[in-house]
């Protein structure tokens, strides 16, 4: 007889979503369903899965009854600016009358108008802020993180920002996973000579990594921020100090920041909405992983989205994002970005819970403990309020999570009303 601490019976369908690496191209669109399932958790790790028919065998201290609702593991959120001062509603109206991301930036708006109110903010403020905002992504299914910096441009902010993330992996449940992201913007008093800035930024990197604050390190290589060969310098010195490297590339112009993210052998190259034909080619012929952001293009009223219907179809591994964030994705509802990837992403139910699992996992370091159900592995899952894994994106704008459960604990279950 094997002895669990949990026993979860009656799963209608279980997604375990197993795999070894990555999944790419047409793969994507090949999720295995088990039907009548059964999970058992042992010291916060899952130590049995199979059928109904065989929990003859197992006793269990608690039972939880999954009444035939769909099961997966916990989604993985790969790209969030978690920790930050202030909010930017009063910008939604100069969206809202065509007024460009980088006409905003210019007036003192954007990044550096959160960069202000960031600085300001005192490290418990921030993250009193942070640990609200996980507790929204942990009730919505998410039990893995990833949060940049990038809302200081300063030394002293910057750190301030890794160490409040670090602060929160340790208070909250979930995983969470950090990226310095100093190179987000170019701080006024270095308009003129953003190489200076790229030199300061890169002056912490050995503390940093030290103190062990930060995973990977992130530039925004954009028109007007920083340009290919800057980010190529920055990165390539980032490397030599043993990080791994992100790109937040081909946001808005194609300048080549996915070809630069494939060349550097980034894990990921972030954005991408318009990423050049050459550009998808060259990761479809990679190991960098597409972390799609269509929230942003959503919020920010934009016709075009991320073309990862091609990118897919092209052989390359997607992933997709919330991009949380206070001034372009103020969401912290995958769910919703899960419904959003099926209406302007085109892709399908099995793409996108490869897109929120696995290689969601794979973007950020952590494909060989999170995104999966398999024996050995923390028990991250959620049971969900549907009955099959195609009705999460199609019933869309609306939280499905019954019960979140992170390394073997329960800790989300939705409250009925009477």
């Amino acid at each position: 007889m094997m002895q669990v601490d949990t026993l979860i019976i009656n799963i209608g369908q279980l997604l375990p979503m197993d795999n070894d690496g990555p999944v790419k191209g047409k793969r994507m669109n090949e999720v295995t369903v088990l039907e009548n399932a059964a999970i058992g958790v042992r010291d916060g790790k899952v130590v049995w899965m199979g059928s109904m028919d065989d929990i003859q065998s197992i006793e269990a201290t608690q039972t939880i009854n999954a009444n035939r609702k769909l099961v997966t593991p916990g989604l993985v959120e790969p790209h969030t600016h978690l920790v930050f001062g202030g909010s930017r509603e009063k910008e939604m109206a100069l969206k809202q009358q065509g007024v460009p991301y980088l006409e905003i930036l210019k007036r003192g708006g954007g990044i550096l108008s959160t960069v202000r109110a960031t600085k300001n903010a005192s490290f418990e403020d921030l993250l009193d802020k942070a640990l609200f905002h996980l507790d929204r992504m942990a009730m919505h299914g998410i039990t893995t993180v990833e949060a940049k910096s990038g809302y200081g441009l300063d030394r002293e902010t910057e750190l301030k920002q890794l160490k409040v993330a670090k602060e929160a992996n340790e208070k909250h449940p979930l995983d969470i996973v950090s990226t310095f992201l100093g190179a987000h913007a170019i701080p006024p008093e270095y308009k003129e000579d953003p190489e200076k800035f790229l030199n300061d930024m890169a002056d912490m990197f050995d503390e940093i990594k030290e103190n062990q604050l930060a995973e990977f390190v992130d530039i925004f290589t954009e028109t007007g921020v920083f340009t290919v060969e800057q980010s190529r310098r920055f990165l390539l010195k980032a490397k030599e100090k043993g990080f791994d490297v992100k790109l937040h590339a081909d946001e808005i112009d194609p300048l080549g920041g996915t070809e630069l993210a494939v060349e550097l052998g980034a894990i990921s190259g972030d954005h991408l909405a318009v990423t050049s034909d050459e550009g998808i080619k060259q990761l479809a012929n990679s190991n960098t992983i597409a972390v799609i952001l269509p929230g942003t293009s959503f919020y920010l009223g934009k016709d075009d989205y991320a073309r990862a219907r091609e990118m897919i179809d092209a052989g390359a591994a997607v992933s997709v994002s919330t991009d949380f964030n206070p001034g372009s994705s103020v969401t912290e509802n995958l769910q919703l970005i899960m419904s959003i990837a099926a209406l302007k992403l085109k892709l399908t139910p099995d793409e996108i819970w490869h897109a929120v699992t696995v290689n969601a996992a794979h973007a950020i370091g952590r494909g060989d403990v999170a995104g999966s159900i398999q024996v050995g592995r923390a028990a991250d899952i959620v049971i969900w309020d549907a009955p099959n894994y195609m009705y999460i994106p199609y019933h869309y704008g609306v939280n499905h999570t019954n019960t979140v459960i992170k390394s073997g604990e329960i800790i989300y279950q939705r409250q009925e009303i009477r």
